[in-house]
């Protein structure tokens, strides 16, 4: 039998991904990086970074240099492949190669409501609702902190977001802060849940967005972010994040050099703080629509930058990420559908480690729980792309067709019955696959009533609780502490 074809897609080719790699070198020794963060830019002039001009004393921020040789020896140090575990620390998830793996879309401040038939912010039930969901939708293997609850205090949303993913879910989160003070706590509710420092460095459960801001800067929150992960053995997860035209050139290969250039500053500042942290070269770049002054998350050109900065972080050796698998859209329609699908398959061909995006719409600012089973669905297709196509026998038709009798058929056939669960994939009910059966458009419903119906099943069901009643306690009485703190 000969071995199955993975099918795979690239958009650059080697000499460009070097070039690139070589130019955001020269960027990083030529131009450099604003650090705002004084611990940051004190680690990293100790470990070989150097001010754009004569430092002023005492000088605390500011923008540095980065020598070649400091980029280089980062990335020889960064952890190649990274596993994370689920909240039981049963199930081991693999960050390396072309292994793929799909969460929702992180932190969006509205939420799609098709009963009032409007976009509204969402509240902590709404957010409750999405853990649990995504925790029995299985193409999606990481869970997300997707929604910022309104009902919650602004100073303990960070917390609260992860708190409600470690006591609803069972997979790993990516999840992120928006305020200092918020990691602490949350590195403290991790390590309570995986039962000690040492054991959450050996099985990490969360991964940490961290989104340098273009152009080239590290703010005061994400340096901190990056240092306390590292320390703490949690993935760093970088989003940088060039819009064409705006933050970036407008080209997509100045967008695709500048990522490289604010990754690789990432890269280097999480290994001065710990040499071996693990870190994920990801981005959330957007070809602007200059017409409206959009950021369109749906723009094949956008697909494009995320496919060659993907290429450049494998060239790299380093876990890979994109925000793929959303939409521009406002409804859940068509161009939901296409835009969402598009980006899913060549999130899946290009073999991105961590794909974030799917229920996202509205420019990665609105989640829709109907739209996150349909995208679901478009993952378990990816993933059946992926497998390929499978020589099942030495003669794969010969055979059959010669001892088919006239005007026979093989729906019967032993053959079919031993291999169509192999060959096939068979999506939920979302999907429709039916005979129309109606001719009346009202009798036919839409794909996202369809999906409005397998949610209320699925959240109907029982949930699953992992971990013991003393956690889940411990849990509450600490985020509970953190709520009055907050008030």
């Amino acid at each position: 039998m000969e071995p199955i074809f993975r099918p795979k897609i690239s958009v650059v080719s080697a000499a460009f991904i070097q070039k690139a790699i070589d130019e955001a070198m020269s960027i990083l020794s030529k131009v450099g990086c604003f650090i705002e963060n004084p611990d940051a830019y004190r680690l990293l002039l100790d470990h070989g970074a150097r001010p754009v001009t004569d430092a002023l004393p005492n000088q605390s921020i500011g923008k540095l240099l980065f020598p070649r040789d400091l980029v280089e020896k980062s990335i020889q140090s960064a952890t190649k492949s990274i596993s994370l575990w689920d909240i039981p620390a049963e199930k081991e998830i693999s960050l390396s190669g072309d292994q793929v793996h799909f969460d929702p879309g992180s932190a969006a401040l509205f939420i799609s409501d098709p009963q009032e038939q409007r976009i509204r912010k969402p509240v902590t039930a709404d957010l409750q609702k999405y853990v649990v969901l995504v925790d029995k939708l299985p193409h999606f293997h990481l869970q997300s902190t997707a929604l910022v609850s309104s009902d919650v205090p602004d100073d303990c949303g960070d917390s609260f977001r992860l708190y409600l993913a470690l006591k609803l879910g069972r997979k790993p989160v990516v999840t992120g802060i928006f305020k200092k003070d918020s990691f602490a706590f949350m590195q403290e509710m991790l390590t309570l849940v995986r039962g000690g420092a040492s054991q959450l460095r050996k099985q990490p459960l969360a991964i940490f967005d961290a989104c340098p801001s273009p152009p080239l800067m590290w703010s005061d929150l994400t340096a901190h972010s990056v240092i306390a992960a590292a320390k703490a053995g949690i993935p760093s997860e970088f989003v940088s994040m060039p819009l064409t035209g705006s933050t970036s050139p407008v080209t997509l290969s100045g967008a695709i050099v500048q990522h490289c250039a604010e990754t690789l500053s990432g890269v280097v500042l999480a290994q001065c703080a710990q040499s071996g942290a693990p870190v994920i070269w990801g981005g959330s770049p957007a070809a602007m629509d200059l017409r409206f002054g959009t950021t369109p998350m749906g723009a094949i050109e956008t697909m494009m930058i995320d496919l060659a900065d993907v290429a450049i972080g494998k060239a790299l050796g380093l876990p890979t990420h994109a925000y793929m698998g959303l939409s521009d859209s406002k409804r859940v329609d068509y161009q939901a559908g296409f835009e969402s699908g598009m980006g899913i398959i060549l999130a899946a061909l290009a073999g991105i480690n961590v794909v974030s995006g799917p229920g996202m719409m509205d420019f990665e600012s609105c989640q829709s729980l109907e739209k996150l089973v349909l995208d679901h669905e478009v993952c378990g297709m990816a993933y059946r792309l992926l497998e390929g196509v499978a020589q099942r026998d030495d003669l794969m038709a010969l055979t059959l067709l010669q001892n088919l009798p006239a005007g026979g058929h093989f729906l019967t056939d032993p053959h079919t019955l031993k291999w169509f669960k192999e060959e096939l994939s068979f999506p939920g009910k979302a999907i429709d696959r039916r005979a129309r059966g109606a001719e009346a458009f009202d009798q036919l419903p839409t794909a996202e009533q369809r999906a409005t119906l397998e949610i209320e099943k699925l959240l109907a069901q029982g949930q699953d609780r992992p971990l013991g009643e003393d956690i889940y306690g411990e849990l509450d009485r600490m985020m509970q502490v953190q709520i009055e703190k907050c008030s």
